[in-house]
């Protein structure tokens, strides 16, 4: 009998259900254990009180003892329990949000990849709040978000990104795998310095060795210290400080500063969640070739969990090397050349490893990133990538990832292929509202995702690999001293730089030159359109001067005017939002200007 697959919402919901009836039975466990070792310890106080005109009976403490330690290892571990469950209905709830358009929140936000200067990213929405990168994100680790944000911020050659889409797919429908890696520490983030700790792991060694020489003076003291307090000599306990005194003057600086330099790359809790994420990915199997290579990274001659596991404790000792009690025991325990030759030891057993560990895991988890976003979204396709030929957009139904189910999608093509049914340059006019901002955001948001492997917002997208350039919003700087046209005019030239890298450009240009007259503007705008059309280059261009469009008479076939209109019945304006071939007959500045009560 064929299993039901259900639809992705009412899957979440089903799941966060059970999650939530597995939060409530824990919470009910966790409350019965708070009362039941309230109640061993006030019976313990009531048989103290009792006891004191008789003699207390040992095995009675002992029992209520054991009772007290056998409860409290048993709520830590229900606490655990339902640490996991809260973060299970969290998760399901987040993705329940992202399936009904509710998906804002305020992490993860991918504010560290913002970059003013980049090619498209700030145009496009890529990061901060509401934006792509948040809407797609799932990763635990910062090495995930990094992987997720390269992959958005550049485009890759066509057979990564064919890899890459084998890998979504493959991994589409492990919904287990994703809920138990975002469970993982009870769904809290860790901050990572990954390349520094790196470069900590392939540090070559600066302790000498001589760490079985460091273990038996420690071995002696202890030995020497407990025969004194059992009444021997005081002489070798004297002896054995002043040796590990000096043997600390010898060695502390350089063991730590190997303690100092890997609690700076990292905090041993952002190691534990880094270990436990890819324990998870080693406990499922893989059978997929797509991702048997990916999934041997982590376990190819040793556990990478284990080995990650390991330098956590060590991590932790090495933050804790400042406690007062671990100071005192530094002359009888050489504490920190103890801890310095521990981390050597693991960085000449896995240093080399870590490398490919931080690599591996960061292309796990923006795969599953995206893999997420796939299952959520059963109907968006992977674009097909298209190798040879000029420069390609070819879109069919193709509408906004950002905006509800409810967005208007459009179909449109950008070519540089004069016999196919395609201009190279798609000049938009249109009213206030319309849409057109939007529009280019359609296309240059569908371009990137389906350049970085993730399935697109779009019946069908065939393009070929492109560099994207945009210049969406373009505002005066006082601090840099620049007009808004000044401002636009850079971002042009920077585009324009593009059209000399391997990538044909994919431009798109909201209200050209718009802060100059209309004459110049006109000159203008026919310069950068026929530097373009010259230099390979595919894209749109937003206009409200009607003065604009006459530009596609002079390029026939390579430019094409197509508009989006808006009506106004009963005082009220409408917008539909489609595309139409041909120039904008009508504005609506001064309806929209009335409208709002000026009298105009």
């Amino acid at each position: 009998m064929l299993k039901t697959v259900r639809p992705p919402l009412e899957e979440y919901a089903a799941r966060q259900r059970d999650r939530e009836a597995a939060a409530y039975a824990r919470e009910r466990t966790h409350i019965q254990l708070g009362n039941a070792k309230v109640a061993i310890f006030i019976a313990a106080v009531i048989y103290t009180g009792y006891a004191l005109t008789r003699d207390p009976s040992a095995i009675v403490y002992g029992i209520g003892a054991a009772a007290f330690i056998a409860l409290s290892i048993w709520h830590e571990v229900v606490m655990r329990a339902l640490a996991r469950a809260q973060a299970a209905v969290t998760y399901y709830a987040d993705g329940i949000a992202r399936i009904e358009d509710r998906w804002m929140r305020d992490t993860p936000s991918g504010e560290r990849f913002r970059d003013r200067n980049h090619p498209y990213a700030d145009d496009l929405d890529v990061f901060g709040s509401g934006s792509l990168f948040q809407l797609l994100s799932s990763c635990r680790t910062p090495m995930g978000e990094d992987r997720l944000a390269r992959w958005l911020l550049h485009a890759s050659p066509i057979p990564e990104i064919r890899e890459r889409q084998a890998r979504v797919a493959a991994l589409r429908s492990r919904i287990d795998l994703r809920e138990r890696i975002a469970v993982v520490n009870a769904g809290r983030r860790r901050s990572m310095h990954a390349g520094r700790l790196i470069a900590w792991a392939e540090e070559p060694a600066s302790m000498p060795p001589i760490r079985i020489v460091i273990v038996a003076l420690a071995l002696a003291f202890a030995a020497s210290f407990t025969w004194y307090v059992k009444g021997g000599p005081g002489i070798y306990v004297a002896i054995g400080s002043v040796i590990n005194v000096l043997v600390l003057s010898w060695l502390f600086k350089r063991a730590d500063a190997i303690a100092e330099r890997l609690s700076s790359a990292t905090e041993s809790a952002a190691l534990g969640l880094f270990a436990n994420v890819i324990k998870e990915i080693e406990l499922e199997s893989f059978d997929d070739p797509a991702l048997t290579g990916l999934a041997r990274r982590f376990t190819a001659d040793v556990a990478a969990s284990r080995g990650l596991a390991r330098l956590a404790r060590i991590a932790d000792w090495a933050d804790s090397r400042h406690n007062v009690f671990l100071k005192l025991s530094e002359i009888p325990l050489l504490f920190t050349p103890q801890l310095a030759y521990a981390a050597e030891s693991w960085r000449r057993l896995h240093g080399r490893r870590l490398r490919d560990w931080v690599d591996a895991i960061g292309e796990m988890e923006a795969l599953l990133s995206l893999s997420g976003y796939s299952y959520e979204h059963p109907a968006y396709p992977f674009a097909e990538l298209i190798e040879g030929g000029g420069p390609r957009f070819d879109a069919a139904e193709v509408s906004h990832p950002l905006l509800p189910a409810s967005a208007v999608s459009n179909s449109l093509q950008l070519t540089q292929d004069l016999e196919t049914s395609g201009p190279q340059i798609l000049l938009v006019s249109g009213s206030n509202m319309s849409g057109k901002s939007t529009l280019m955001r359609t296309v240059g948001m569908n371009a990137l995702m389906a350049l970085a492997g993730a399935p697109v917002r779009a019946e069908r997208l065939r393009l070929t690999p492109l560099q994207i350039g945009t210049c969406l919003r373009h505002t005066d700087s006082l601090q840099e001293h620049r007009s808004g046209f000044y401002t636009e005019a850079l971002r042009i030239r920077s585009i324009c730089d593009l059209l000399d890298g391997p990538l044909p450009v994919l431009f798109l240009f909201d209200e050209l030159l718009s802060g100059t007259n209309s004459k110049d503007r006109r000159v203008a705008a026919e310069g950068v359109a026929r530097t373009m059309l010259e230099r390979g280059a595919i894209g749109m261009v937003t206009t409200h001067d009607l003065a604009l469009t006459e530009i596609a008479a002079i390029f026939p076939g390579r430019v094409t005017n197509v508009h989006l209109q808006d009506k106004v019945e009963h005082g009220q304006m409408t917008f539909d939002y489609k595309l139409r071939d041909g120039v904008i007959t009508h504005s609506n500045a001064l309806e929209l200007m009335r409208m709002i009560g000026l009298d105009v």
